[in-house]
This record gives structure tokens, sequence and C-alpha cells, in this order.
């Protein structure tokens, strides 16, 4: 028995006074109505109607159940009818994992613009580096960047790519020497980002060669902004976002090397749980990503 079919034919049933009413009314058989109350009356184990050829009645225990049962169906509709306006436009909380650089660099500020396009959403941003389990921390999406994104029953879309480039301060070069190859770096003080999929080993292509070469150095980091500052202090090389450090570049803080090689490089992607019922929300916010980092793409 489908109880909640069951329970809708006996309210129709009694609001209509008859079995053939509320047949024609909900687009059944007389005898699928019929069957939907007997299989009720036997679930519950009591009469709830008296039927004779010619009259239907409710029983004491049914007229009790009938105003309980429309209750019911009445809060349900409600319950449903509430969900239009989420399924129609952006609205309630919406809470996103994402990595702190890139977003600083790239989104925060456009995220307020965001925001104010959607006045019936609230964003709880958290920005961390470390990659979270959404579905068991209860994010809507998150943001990731990675060399090659896990098997998952996520859903992802790639957004942007990511260049590296190998740099330090003229300072650390002046004492240090430049690296002429991918090589040569092993000889010098590496900072690592140890969140990212290539923190020991950077991979260097160059027409069909490519190079892997494991490093080494003294500091180790979670935060691409720490390891932005430790290069802006003269205390190593690293290999790290062009994106971060571009400003750094034009202003000669910061000097490349290796520039005939290309490096490790990052896609960044958002996903989140569902293809199915994706709600406004998560919607928008994946739209306005795609936008927003479209020219990056």
């Amino acid at each position: 028995m489908d109880q909640l079919t069951a329970l809708r034919v006996f309210r129709q049933v009694v609001e209509r006074g008859s079995f053939a009413d509320a047949a024609r009314h909900m687009r059944l058989s007389p005898a699928a109505v019929s069957k939907n109350i007997g299989e009720l009356e036997v679930h519950l184990n009591v009469r709830l109607l008296n039927r004779t050829t010619r009259r239907m009645s409710l029983t004491e225990a049914g007229t009790r159940y009938f105003e309980q049962v429309a209750r019911i169906l009445d809060d349900l509709a409600e319950a449903d009818h509430s969900l239009g306006p989420l399924q129609q436009m952006p609205h309630g909380l919406l809470r996103i994992s994402a990595p702190m650089t890139l977003t600083l660099t790239r989104l925060s500020r456009a995220i307020v613009g965001f925001l104010a396009r959607y006045p019936d959403l609230t964003l709880d941003l958290q920005l961390e580096d470390r990659r979270v389990d959404i579905v068991k921390e209860g994010f809507d999406l998150a943001i990731r960047g990675s060399d090659g994104l896990e098997d998952s029953s996520l859903i992802a879309r790639r957004l942007m790519s990511l260049p590296h480039v190998v740099c330090g301060s003229p300072a650390y070069f002046e004492h240090a020497g430049h690296p002429r190859t991918p090589e040569d770096l092993r000889n010098h003080n590496c900072l690592q980002f140890t969140l990212s999929g290539h923190a020991s080993e950077w991979d260097f292509t160059r027409e069909d060669r490519t190079v892997r070469v494991p490093v080494r150095g003294r500091y180790k980091v979670t935060s691409s902004l720490a390891v932005r500052d430790a290069l802006l202090a003269g205390f190593g090389v690293s290999l790290i976002p062009w994106l971060y450090v571009k400003d750094d570049i034009a202003q000669g803080r910061l000097t490349t090397v290796l520039d005939d090689w290309s490096p490790n490089e990052t896609s960044v992607y958002v996903v989140y749980p569902s293809r199915q019922y994706v709600l406004p929300k998560v919607r928008a916010f994946v739209d306005f990503l795609i936008e927003e980092t479209r020219e990056e793409v």
C-alpha cells in the first residue's frame, strides 16, 4: 500500500461524499479507490467508513482519523508550497569551502557583488586550504585546486588553470645564484607548499622532455601566502602560481627563473554533491564562478 496515496483517496472520498466522485477527481478507477480505502482500513485495523449501496458515512474512528489526516495533508501541501521560492531564486544559507589564497587574490571582491545581486542569500565562506568532506561537513559546494581531480561521486566543473612560475627575490639569487636547469634546484632552499600535490617533486617540461626534480628546503608551510612572504624576505626559491606573485614580479620584488621550462600547472574546480535537484543558491554561485573566472580559462 502507498499510504500517502491512500490518505489522499480517503480525504477525497469523505469530502466529495462518494467513491465515484473521488475516483473522477483523482482520475482513478472506482475499483482503485475502493482498494485504497480497504487497504488503509486493514493497515489501521479499524473501519473508517460505513457504506451501503445508497449512502456512505464516517465511523467514529473515521471521523477522528479524518480530522488528523486533513491537517497532515494540509501541512504537507504547505511544506511543498514553501519550497517554491527556493526552486526559483537563490535563498537561505550557502556554505562554501574555498582555498584562502585563491579566494583573496581572485574572488573575494567579486563575491560582494554576487551577494548584492541576491539579497535573500546569506553566505558562510570558510577559507582554508585543507580538502574538506563537503557532504560530511555540511558544505553546499567547494572550490578546489588540483593537479588531477580524484575519482568521486561529486560533480566537478573546471573553472580555470593556474600556471606556475619558479621565483625568488633578487637578493636571494644574488647570494645563492640563478638555477640554469631544473636539476640545479637540488642545491637551493626550496620553499614548499605542503598541501600541493607536487610539494616534494616539481615537474618541468620543455619540448618533448619532462624532468621531475625532488626538492628540499628549510620551510614547509600550508599557506601560499606564507610562501610568498618568505620569497619576498629572500629566504628561498619556490614554485608558486603566477597569479599570486604577478604584481611582485611586475614591480621587481621577485624574479622568475627557468623561464624556458614549463613547470607544474594546477586546475581549479568547483565541486558539489549532485547534478539532480541543484538548489538555485548553488546553481547561482556555480554560474557566478564560471563567469568570474572565464578570462583565466
